[in-house]
């Protein structure tokens, strides 16, 4: 899904390419203005974020020339102020440097460095638009000869990369990081115009028989209609909204090949893929439950290593959806059609599906499971179908019932549901976070800095120990941080558009944050409610360690500002120990100095 295979294809086969307005089409496209200063531009980020769709976009602003970029380099011309100015556009660095070790040849290099030297010339005669991968853009700058001009560009990129900037004073640069962006917007956008497409209308017009393409028994049919269930659709949405707090941005060409798989998909068909070929077969061997979209949208119909390959399908098996579970749900799915307390759950979740349900298939895998207790083989059918089915129910549990089926344990991130509603939400809201959601995360967070298992959620503790702060038990207690406001001190949620934080204020000028990504939000709850921290993630605990460190670091600069100028003459340590309910107690030991 290249675009300019995407340009060919379409005209190939005389289908209008599926196509939106890119988040950042408006601004790149106003840089080339004429009212706008002459200034170069660099798209960067990862494979597939829309970068060589941009170069187009601007090619055809300015020539006119609908018919694609051909060549990895091409030249046009803007006027700004009046004035003529020479365009370079270099759709791709990766296509046009060179390759491996291979060295500059030498009318590249020097396009480079005249790229180099307009981005700090006062009045630039010429300007650039180039596309490059983050990695693509620095490697290919510390490829070439070093010159003032080269050091000064290449400090700048790692600059606006580190610090996520678009431009530095006095660089005739913007620089668009199209990573940066959000998946989950990137996803409303190429939803409406996959699912708005005016191909489906055709399709629609088929009058197909029961048994052909986009017919009344047609999968690719009955996927393309799941996918405009609001709940379905809010669901797979939450899970790319999730990614983005967990650091995984996914861009524009994977969420068209997860569109693209989920409606197609089937294990059986040539390349996992359903033609409208395919249909009547499929419809006859009895095996339309393959093709279901619950499954597909986690690239369940793909073998183990192309599914592994791919970087969508890899973000969302990291939240173990049909592997996770409760013996709730999995006491509805294999004995909800014969036991009364879970027969209307069943009912309601899986009997109603007549597409992916309770199939023939299903119900000869779950008879054999039920009968061959001994018997591993007739085990592993039915477990594999229940992977399916757990997945379905992810996205067919409603709303109403999310609390009852524990709907978010069905994933490896149990307080997910939680940080969409209950952190995030309020405060993109400006609002407050409820007492309890604080609460908890003090918790945690003083039960990994003590080592003991505290209650308190009103103060931070900051606790060490005698041989270093990163002990696993730290009984010498620093200083007491009051959550609620008190002079200057506080600890406060607080967001900056892209991820939570929780910030530790000690004085005005005397701040640490922690960001709170998704996983270190389960982390700490996990901790608050009682598990040991290394038994959930490692790197997540020495992260919290890392921040104590951090904090006790403000600590000693905060005392610093109040130091007595007298002579001290006694040592006061604060041992603390825990009452029977977890209360912090301390235990005061005073040293004299002779």
């Amino acid at each position: 899904m290249y675009d300019e295979s995407i340009q060919r294809a379409a005209r190939r086969n005389g289908v209008r390419p599926i196509v939106f307005d890119h988040p950042s089409r408006a601004r790149v496209l106003s840089i080339f203005d004429p009212e706008h200063e002459p200034r170069s531009v660099i798209l960067t980020g990862t494979a597939g974020d829309g970068k060589t769709h941009l170069c187009r976009n601007v090619w055809e602003k300015l020539t006119g020339d609908t018919g694609g970029l051909v060549d990895p380099l091409v030249h046009a011309s803007c006027t700004y102020g009046g004035k003529k100015i020479p365009v370079h556009i270099i759709k791709d660095l990766s296509e046009w440097a060179p390759q491996g070790g291979a060295t500059w040849e030498p009318a590249k290099e020097e396009i480079l460095r005249r790229f180099c030297r307009s981005i700090f010339d006062p009045s630039p005669s010429e300007v650039f638009l180039v596309a490059a991968n983050d990695g693509q853009l620095i490697e290919s700058w510390r490829r070439l000869a070093d010159d003032p001009y080269v050091s000064r560009a290449r400090k700048v990129f790692e600059t606006l990369l580190v610090e996520d900037k678009q431009d530095v004073p006095e660089v005739h640069l913007t620089f668009f990081n199209l990573s940066r962006g959000s998946s989950a917007a990137l996803f409303d956008r190429t939803f409406d115009a996959f699912m708005n497409h005016e191909g489906w209308a055709e399709c629609q017009k088929m009058n197909a028989g029961d048994h052909d393409f986009f017919g009344a028994n047609c999968p690719i049919r009955h996927n393309y209609e799941l996918l405009q269930n609001p709940l379905v659709g809010k669901r797979l949405r939450a899970l790319l909204e999730l990614c983005d707090f967990n650091g995984l941005h996914v861009p524009i060409r994977q969420i068209l090949l997860l569109l693209s798989n989920g409606v197609l998909g089937h294990p059986d068909a040539k390349d996992c893929l359903m033609r409208p070929g395919d249909i009547q077969a499929l419809i006859q061997r009895g095996t339309v439950s393959k093709a279901s979209l619950y499954n597909n949208i986690f690239g369940g119909n793909l073998p183990e290593n192309r599914r592994e390959s791919i970087t969508v399908f890899d973000y969302l098996d990291r939240f173990r959806i049909g592997h996770e579970t409760t013996n709730r749900v999995d006491n509805i799915l294999i004995f909800g059609d014969a036991d009364d307390k879970f027969r209307a759950h069943f009912n309601l979740l899986v009997r109603s599906d007549k597409f992916y349900g309770a199939d023939e298939q299903y119900r000869a895998a779950q008879l054999n499971y039920l009968e061959g207790a001994d018997d591993e083989g007739k085990h592993k059918p039915f477990l594999q179908q229940l992977v399916s089915k757990r997945r379905g129910l992810f996205f067919v549990i409603p709303e109403s019932l999310e609390d009852e089926l524990a709907l978010w344990e069905l994933t490896v991130f149990k307080y997910a549901g939680e940080y969409l509603s209950r952190l995030v939400a309020p405060l993109r809201g400006k609002r407050s976070i409820e007492q309890p959601i604080v609460g908890r995360l003090i918790r945690g967070l003083n039960r990994i800095f003590a080592g003991m298992l505290v209650t308190t959620d009103r103060e931070l503790l900051l606790a060490t120990s005698l041989s270093f702060s990163n002990a696993k038990i730290s009984r010498l207690l620093e200083d007491r941080v009051s959550v609620r406001p008190r002079l200057h001190e506080k600890v406060e949620i607080t967001f900056d558009g892209m991820v939570p934080k929780l910030t530790v204020c000690l004085t005005e000028d005397i701040t640490r944050s922690l960001d709170l990504h998704l996983v270190r939000y389960e982390f700490l709850s996990r901790v608050a409610e009682g598990a040991l921290p290394s038994s959930f993630s490692r790197e997540c605990y020495e992260d919290i360690l890392a921040f104590k460190g951090q904090l006790l670091a403000a600590l000693a600069e905060r005392q610093n500002l109040h130091k007595d100028l007298e002579t001290e003459h006694s040592l006061t340590v604060r041992l603390l120990n825990l009452d029977d309910s977890g209360n912090p107690v301390e235990e005061i030991i005073e040293v004299m100095n002779d």
